[in-house]
């Protein structure tokens, strides 16, 4: 039950913030920013250092949001992850020892995938839903539509070239929510001091989440 409630959340809130930083420090800035503008997700990648830390962290501090690990490639970063509290863990490739992990311990999976094979044995093997990367560079929103057509029943999330600008074909092509990098954390603006151009940024995010949702009802 727990699961699908955070799936819920998920599908709801439309945008998986993939939190890449230079330092620990940083990545709490990042956070802060990015949910001060509505978003009550976090996905905290692996290569940000300090990234196990930066999530026992929120979840302690910040128990309202939702928080995962990223790029995890192997079971046992998993198990780190989720002795620290990730709620979901996602992987940029296909790892099935993983997936088997998260399974087990009862959190989200979202395993990544590119190629039609590769999505059906990653959603054959448990993966609650599957990660597209790089989604961009196999066409963006037209190939993510092309796969939805024969797979009707399994749940996407395009990572890797989502913007402002390709985020409401995407949602129209099928995605439940949107993996979202650099377009949305981004360190220039965080090191310049402008972390209020984060929060607008998530704010917009979430405007055409909203849009898409609306248009769709």
């Amino acid at each position: 039950m727990q699961k699908e409630q955070w799936l819920t959340r998920i599908r709801q809130t439309g945008i998986v913030p993939v939190l890449r930083a230079p330092s620990k420090q940083a990545g709490m800035q990042l956070a802060e920013a990015i949910t001060a503008g509505g978003i009550d997700i976090l996905e905290v990648t692996m290569t940000v250092p300090g990234a196990i830390e930066i999530i026992a962290q929120l979840r302690k501090e910040h128990p309202e949001l939702l928080v995962g690990a990223g790029t995890v490639l192997d079971p046992e970063t998993a198990h780190a992850c989720i002795e620290e509290g990730a709620q979901f863990v996602v992987s940029p490739a296909l790892n099935i020892a993983t997936i088997e992990a998260c399974l087990k311990a009862g959190v989200l999976i979202f395993p990544g995938a590119l190629t039609p094979t590769e999505i059906v044995t990653a959603w054959q093997a448990g993966g609650d839903v599957i990660k597209v990367f790089p989604a961009s560079a196999m066409g963006g929103a037209s190939y993510l539509k092309s796969i939805k057509a024969p797979f009707p029943e399994i749940q996407l999330i395009p990572t890797g070239g989502v913007s402002l600008t390709t985020a409401k074909d995407f949602l129209a092509a099928g995605a439940i929510a949107l993996g979202v990098g650099a377009d949305l954390c981004d360190v220039n603006a965080l090191s310049q001091g402008r972390s209020e151009k984060i929060t607008e940024l998530a704010r917009a995010y979430r405007q055409i989440v909203a849009e898409a949702r609306s248009a769709a009802s």
